[in-house]
């Protein structure tokens, strides 16, 4: 089974992505959409820096950029950080390994407003002394806040590292709670 998920990441990173960006109050976001869904959200300073980041995650696939089609998307992630509380439900198809997945998985079942240890994921997933790969897992994540990394903190509660800053993990774990 392990052979044919990589297989099957394998082709979808070497399709066509289409990719659109925009601004929120945190900042760019650049979205980009595979045949079978959503396989990337990035939060930034700048819109070319973020496409840059989307060439390096998909050498291999052929990128178009400006895609109209994605506006709506664009929209719906733009209306989700500032509005968390009105849920986001995309297609999805994050690209990862099997542990990175059960992670994303266990993320995605963590309700707005609310916030879980690396160590909590570590043991929902069956992997209690994972709490660092869980960690590894949620910095790899290649789709802010549709699988929310920010709702993981440390143990005490504190915030630690957040791929797209600490600030906008502040920022959205802020908005949730409101």
């Amino acid at each position: 089974m392990t052979t044919t998920i990589s297989i099957l990441q394998r082709a979808a990173a070497t399709g066509e992505i289409r990719f659109g960006t925009g601004n929120s109050s945190l900042g760019s976001i650049l979205i980009a959409k595979s045949d079978r869904g959503v396989c990337a959200i990035l939060l930034g300073d700048d819109a070319k820096t973020l496409a840059r980041e989307l060439q390096g995650r998909f050498p291999q696939s052929r990128l178009i950029g400006d895609d109209a089609g994605l506006a709506d998307l664009l929209a719906q992630v733009a209306v989700f950080v500032e509005a968390p509380a009105r849920g986001l439900d995309l297609p999805l198809d994050p690209q990862g390994t099997a542990f990175q997945q059960r992670v994303w998985q266990a993320l995605r079942e963590i309700p707005a407003g609310e916030t879980a240890s690396y160590a909590d994921i570590a043991g929902r997933i069956g992997s209690p002394n994972a709490a660092r790969a869980v960690a590894q897992a949620c910095a790899a994540n290649p789709v802010a806040v549709a699988i929310p990394c920010h709702r993981v903190v440390r143990n005490d509660g504190s915030l630690s590292g957040y791929r797209w800053g600490v600030e906008r993990k502040r920022a959205l774990l802020d908005r949730e709670a409101a």
